[in-house]
């Protein structure tokens, strides 16, 4: 297995300051229990739940983020498929009328000729 470590301006994360906080957090904290009885695991347990806790909560926040645009993006893609059909059925309308208002003129064309002939 290789273990890749990226640079980090490379990976996204908690800003250079934070990760200096949780890791003074963190050697404070096994310091702690390692100079305490072995009854005091609580405490590190508690540690790597306050560390853990912001990442959890950034990651349900984007799960929620990424819903909300799942979301966005079916709705969108119903609006469009309305849209087209509703292009569609006026587009046929318009055919429609079209050859409607071609026949009329056709007669038309023929009632003034017959008229013209009849005159002449």
């Amino acid at each position: 297995m290789t273990i890749v470590r990226a640079r980090h301006e490379d990976r996204p994360g908690p800003a250079p300051e934070v990760e200096a906080e949780i890791r003074e957090l963190a050697r404070r904290g096994i310091a702690q229990v390692r100079s305490e009885s072995g009854s005091e695991v609580g405490n590190l347990n508690s540690l790597i739940q306050r560390v853990s806790g912001t990442s959890v909560l950034e990651i349900e926040k984007l799960i929620d983020e990424l819903q909300t645009l799942r979301d966005y993006l079916l709705n969108e893609g119903q609006r469009v498929q309305r849209v087209i059909t509703e292009y569609a059925h006026l587009s046929q309308a318009a055919i429609k009328s079209t050859k409607i208002v071609t026949e009329s003129l056709a007669q038309w064309k023929q009632t003034t000729e017959a008229a013209r002939a009849a005159r002449g």
